[in-house]
């Protein structure tokens, strides 16, 4: 038997049934226009970061459960788990640096969180302060030419078809190289830290 992975649609659909609420009422909770979580419910419109926040803190929840439901809280481990990532079923979140497309979201409590990210930042100016998380992460180069900036290196270019592991709780960025408008890498976070991913979405960067 097979599940279809959960968009953020049916994630909003499912916290508006299980709380009772009309897509009105939600609206009022949430802050989000009727109109708006109708489209969204429909899986024709997605969130901005700033939308995702406001939702997680007027409805009191994390973030990270706007990613993926579980119907049941306590769900035994799951020891042969896969899923099945297309862009399709990403779910985005789009920050002034980046837009994220987040995989395989029906997987809870993953070890690693696998992200692909379209870089517009073009300069550290641009981009601001280095972020940092717990954990290590893998960023590979899919399309155009990125900088590499980091706290304890040199920056670093990379083109597509180039790779870099690093320590993601080293003060890090990744911004466009000289001449590149837009690049689009696959990047691959890991932690023994089952927040993990709630630390990648509260990340402003």
């Amino acid at each position: 038997m097979t599940s279809s992975s959960p968009t953020l649609g049916r994630v909003m659909r499912d916290i508006r049934k299980r709380k009772g609420w009309t897509l009105k009422q939600m609206s009022a909770k949430s802050g989000i226009p009727v109109s708006t979580l109708s489209k969204v419910e429909h899986d024709r419109l997605t969130l901005t970061y700033d939308k995702l926040q406001q939702v997680s803190r007027r409805l009191e929840i994390r973030m990270s459960d706007l990613f993926a439901e579980d119907s049941e809280d306590n769900a035994p481990p799951v020891t042969a788990r896969r899923s099945i990532a297309t862009m399709e079923n990403a779910v985005q979140v789009t920050t002034d640096n980046y837009d994220y497309h987040y995989l395989c979201t029906d997987l809870r409590k993953k070890r690693m969180i696998p992200i692909v990210t379209r870089i517009r930042a073009r300069s550290a100016s641009e981009f601001g302060d280095l972020v940092r998380h717990h954990g290590e992460e893998f960023i590979y180069v899919m399309e155009g030419k990125i900088e590499v900036i980091s706290e304890y290196y040199d920056p670093v270019t990379l083109e597509a078809g180039e790779g870099i592991y690093l320590d993601s709780t080293m003060g890090h960025a990744y911004v466009t190289a000289e001449g590149c408008d837009e690049a689009v890498v696959l990047g691959v976070c890991s932690s023994a830290d089952d927040g993990l991913l709630d630390s990648l979405i509260n990340l402003r960067d």
